[in-house]
């Protein structure tokens, strides 16, 4: 009799979960009489075991079954040890008892946990771990990583070749791409890197930096070169070519003249015994094919001779070509450095104007200067470091045709006052008119480090000394300085010093005029 199939609801494909989903010890109450799993969707016999609904339909799906658990525990008792969907029914209370179960996925590398029924609704199926076959090479692999092997790793997988579509084994994908007509294959000459492998010969004879035997290499030529040298090669190796064919000649016209004197011989064969025999059809043959190789060199060797008579004709007229061509860059050039040498000229004399224009700029003529110094922490600096201990002022002048004079200033000092102090000196220079002044220089010379709330100036000052060279008429650009290597502490200009303000201080000359 044919069995009421059950509910959709109730009817899981699959059978009871595996006990190792449970994290606490396994109840006989949950456990399915037929998988001996933990129970899925419970259904209760009239016998009072349980059973998954997937287990119970597998049992009765050829009609109502004896409990093989009633017999096992020995007490069958007919009817109610006879198994029928009929006279199950779903045994709730079990189904959410085993819902809240503790459970944990049992798959290697996993860390979910919750309870049963979440594991079935959300986790079971789902797991990144679960180890599933794959049907191409049947190997266990995480359901994770499925894609990336039937992608990737799977040795038995079928590809499509992706430059001629043709499908094969994975297996087999080098010996495809060795044979494919369309497979890229790159140019060592040009360096072009996607050319199919059928239009490969055609670009080879068309690529001008392909590099191939000379067309003498089978005379014995054994150069390599790029396709466009070719023609160079064969027009400056004329000779040597040449050398190689005598060297081919010449053998075979020894190999023609053995065949020769053969032929001769036989023509005494009239006068041999009959068992002495006759020259053979081969022989015959080869002594033929050597003829017409020598033949076939001789023409070639006259038309490499026409061809280098026509090499040396060019080559001749190259070398005229090449003997004007230097003659005029020769000429060239020399217009060249003509044009360089009146380009420095009036370089020079600009960095003159410049330097006139800057000294017109800061240049006074009343023997009064007043030097403003910023960025002074960078220069000092610079200075402590030794990379530019002294530095020089713009020049001044004591009228506009009298004595050209500057200073010149150590950040950290010079002599006595290195490290210490701001030693300043002063500088009498060579000027236009220094003939028309009175030497040696006597001028008294006040020297002043100001202070910007005009409170207290630290001044110096001193006389020339007419004897020191440093004070009479210059012979070179400057003079020697002189003055003070003691002029200000540094530790005047730290803190909020009046003397140094927004990294600035200014120095003030004053040459007395009396008696000029």
């Amino acid at each position: 009799m044919a069995q009421p199939s059950l509910p959709p609801s109730l009817d899981p494909s699959q059978p009871g979960i595996s006990q190792g989903v449970l994290t606490v010890p396994m109840e006989l109450k949950y456990l399915c009489q037929q998988c001996h799993g933990v129970l899925r969707k419970p259904f209760q016999a009239q016998c009072g075991h349980r059973f998954c609904v997937h287990c119970l339909k597998q049992l009765t799906r050829s009609g109502p079954q004896p409990c093989g658990a009633c017999q096992q525990e020995g007490i069958y008792e007919e009817p109610q040890s006879i198994l029928n969907t009929n006279d199950a029914f779903p045994d709730n209370a079990a189904r959410r008892e085993i819902e809240i179960l503790p459970a944990g996925c049992p798959n290697k590398g996993c860390t979910w946990k919750g309870i049963i029924k979440d594991y079935e609704a959300q986790h079971e199926g789902a797991c990144r771990f679960e180890r599933m076959q794959c049907e191409v090479c049947h190997n266990l692999i995480p359901r994770g990583e499925l894609d990336k092997h039937a992608e990737r790793e799977c040795q038995e997988r079928r590809l499509n070749c992706k430059y001629c579509k043709v499908t094969f084994d994975f297996r087999d994908i080098k010996a495809h791409d060795e044979i494919c007509q369309k497979f890229p294959l790159p140019c060592n000459g040009c360096g072009k890197k996607k050319i199919p492998r059928e239009k490969f010969s055609d670009h080879v004879k068309s690529c001008g930096k392909f590099r191939s035997p000379c067309s003498f290499s089978v005379f014995g030529c054994d150069a390599v070169l790029e396709n466009e040298r070719q023609s160079y090669h064969e027009e400056s190796s004329s000779v040597e070519h040449l050398r190689l064919l005598l060297a081919e000649l010449c053998k075979l016209r020894m190999q023609g003249e053995e065949a020769g004197d053969w032929h001769e011989e036989s023509a005494l064969g009239l006068y041999r015994a009959p068992e002495d025999g006759c020259p053979s059809m081969g022989q015959r043959g080869k002594t033929e094919e050597l003829v017409g190789k020598v033949a076939a060199l001789e023409n070639i060797v006259c038309v490499l001779n026409r061809e280098v008579e026509r090499n040396s004709f060019t080559m001749e007229a190259l070398s005229r070509q090449n003997r004007i061509d230097q003659e005029n860059t020769a000429n060239l050039s020399n217009k060249v450095r003509q044009v360089e040498r009146s380009l420095a000229l009036r370089d020079l004399q600009v960095a003159e104007m410049d330097q006139v224009l800057r000294e017109q700029e800061y240049c006074t003529y009343d023997g009064v200067f007043v030097w403003k110094i910023t960025e002074f922490s960078r220069r000092r600096r610079d200075a402590m470091a030794g990379q530019s201990p002294a530095m020089f002022s713009p020049a001044f002048c004591s009228s506009k045709y009298g004595y050209r004079m500057c200073l010149r200033l150590y950040l950290n000092g010079d002599g006595t006052g290195r490290g210490t102090h701001l030693s300043l000196f002063f500088v009498v220079m060579r000027g236009k008119y220094d003939a028309l002044l009175k030497w040696p220089f006597c001028q008294k010379v006040t020297l002043m480090l100001l202070d910007q709330n005009n409170r207290e100036h630290i001044i110096d000052a001193f006389r020339p000394d007419v004897s020191s060279t440093s004070f009479h008429r210059p012979i070179s650009e400057m003079n020697i300085a002189s003055g003070c290597p003691l002029f200000c502490p540094l530790a005047k200009l730290g803190g909020k010093s009046s003397y140094l303000r927004d990294d600035t201080i200014f120095i003030k000359a004053i040459v007395d005029l009396s008696g000029l």
